[in-house]
């Protein structure tokens, strides 16, 4: 089945590279311009990836993150000419699934696209597995719906959060550094990629823990890695 893509840029010459790109690859596409065009789309249109532009008019990008986020779990790919660190940690904080640097190139758009998508297909796949539940004191992770609770509450983690809580409940007890894991859940060589990981395990733990700081299941090994405790 064709994947939807909604490729959001104010730029009209991008927005049109970009959608021949795509389209190119066979996918669908759909074209906003501004961050309020995005969210009357998404309630709308069955997407399965967005490509999104911070610098817009009217609504910008990290807002239309923010307002999507409340409501929608699909994966969000930021495109920005902003290239500082703190620019990349706050776009994944407010709940992008990866973040690309303007210029990019052709073939770097489409391996993460690719990837993105890999991980929400694999979320939605509920095909048996020898293997279907996972129970760590009261968080749960349900395999043939692909949920997680705590306490029985259910908590909605996007695709990216709930693979990475996958890995680390199937292994419980074992430590993963920042590569490891950005190489088992996103699917690509691991190069500068500790904060990327790190913002998401950050979120995560604002999903599940009690008190995010002092952490009872998602825990950090300093200068190592990560790990659930057993």
């Amino acid at each position: 089945m064709t994947s939807t893509i909604l490729v959001c840029d104010d730029d009209k010459e991008i927005n049109r590279i970009i959608t021949k790109v795509l389209t190119t690859e066979n996918y669908r596409t759909l074209s906003a311009y501004d961050g309020h065009q995005v969210l009357e789309l998404a309630a709308k249109e069955p997407l399965d990836l967005i490509l999104l532009d911070i610098m817009m008019p009217y609504l910008d990008g990290l807002s239309a993150l923010q307002q999507l986020r409340e409501e929608q779990n699909i994966p969000i790919i930021i495109l920005s000419a902003k290239s500082q660190e703190s620019d990349k940690v706050r776009g994944l904080s407010l709940g992008a699934d990866d973040y690309i640097t303007k210029p990019f190139s052709n073939a770097e758009l489409l391996a993460r696209v690719k990837s993105a998508l890999r991980r929400y297909k694999t979320l939605g796949d509920v095909h048996q597995q020898k293997q279907t539940e996972i129970t760590i004191g009261d968080l749960s992770l349900d395999m043939l719906t692909k949920m997680i609770s705590v306490g029985g509450e259910t908590i909605h983690l996007t695709a990216t959060e709930y693979k990475i809580m996958e890995h680390l409940m199937r292994h419980a007890g074992q430590v993963f550094s920042a590569e490891q894991i950005y190489e088992q859940v996103w699917g690509e060589p691991a190069y500068g990629v500790e904060n990327t990981v790190m913002v998401h395990i950050r979120r995560i733990r604002e999903k599940i823990e009690i008190n995010p700081k002092e952490p009872i299941y998602l825990k950090v090994v300093w200068g190592i890695g990560y790990k659930i405790e057993a």
